[in-house]
């Protein structure tokens, strides 16, 4: 009977040792993807930021050099300061818009909801390219459709306006093509997350006394709360990486009036080749971006 036992025992640790290894050849394939083409480039970008890098020559040690540049860099503040507004305006408002969508929908008919989601996500499987090139065109000072609507139909305006040309509407402008591009993933996942609230607390509630906002603020919201937490943090790291609009609308102009760190960060390492300082300019923007999504889980965890 021992030996038995024995046996078994040693059948059972090959066992694991073969699932073990398969588990690891499994995930080999992703892991050497991760570290050829994720952990070491993010290695390399912090160390980097610590050398006068570009092309044509050797690196050259500076320290901290490039940190001290960055932040006396005007251009660089005005990038920080219209990243940060982009931020602070985009992500409660899509928030706000996807959960008032999603609550709106998610009372149709199933045909009329699925409907719906697909209509608000297809910006997002959309090329952002063509995207960007529909808004640019809509957006036009001589023909565009605003500009048509607001002097030829309403009347409001005297005269086209240059909106994408003219510093005191061009960050409203992109800050409005992003929203109507990232409203699309929320929406889908809020109306997940309100079809899989236990309706009998909302019957209860609503036996009770309670009305339709009630049961929304003291039933479903808490149960949304993870849903909520990740659309934060996934739409706080889109605003923060904001690059394509700025590319192919604006190239961060007027008077720099649209540049993010971003694309600053493109414009000095792939145009003035100072591979060194846009490199400190990335680790700052990921510091910053670790900083926002830690209160966030901080926030939501409290909750």
């Amino acid at each position: 009977m021992p030996n038995k036992t024995v046996s078994i025992h040693k059948r059972s640790r090959r066992l694991m040792a073969r699932e073990t290894v398969s588990s690891y050849l499994f995930l080999a394939p992703f892991m050497v993807f991760f570290v050829m083409f994720v952990l070491y480039p993010m290695i390399m970008c912090v160390y980097t930021s610590f050398f006068d890098a570009t092309m044509g020559r050797d690196d050259i040690f500076v320290g901290f050099d490039n940190y001290v540049e960055l932040f006396n860099d005007s251009v660089f503040r005005k990038a920080l300061l219209n990243t940060l507004i982009i931020v602070l305006v985009s992500v409660p408002v899509t928030c706000a818009f996807s959960l008032w969508i999603a609550s709106a929908i998610s009372k149709m008919p199933v045909a009329a909801t699925s409907a719906f989601r697909c209509i608000f996500y297809l910006p997002v499987v959309t090329g952002s390219v063509a995207v960007t090139m529909v808004w640019r065109w809509m957006f036009n000072n001589y023909y565009g459709i605003f500009n048509y609507i607001g002097k030829d139909v309403l009347g409001v305006l005297d005269k086209n306006i240059n909106w994408l040309g003219d510093s005191r509407y061009a960050l409203g402008c992109i800050i409005l093509i992003l929203l109507t591009t990232s409203v699309g993933q929320p929406i889908v996942l809020y109306v997940s997350a309100l079809d899989n609230v236990d309706k009998s607390l909302v019957e209860a509630a609503e036996v009770d006394g309670a009305n339709a906002m009630q049961a929304f603020w003291r039933i479903k919201w808490p149960q949304m709360m993870p849903t909520t937490l990740y659309i934060l943090v996934i739409t706080t790291i889109n605003s923060f990486q904001c690059f394509a609009l700025i590319q192919l609308l604006t190239s961060g102009g007027p008077n720099h009036s649209t540049m993010t760190i971003m694309y600053y960060i493109y414009y000095n390492a792939f145009k003035l080749y100072r591979y060194g300082y846009g490199n400190a300019m990335g680790v700052i923007l990921a510091i910053i971006i670790a900083i926002l999504s830690a209160i966030q889980f901080r926030a939501g965890q409290e909750r």
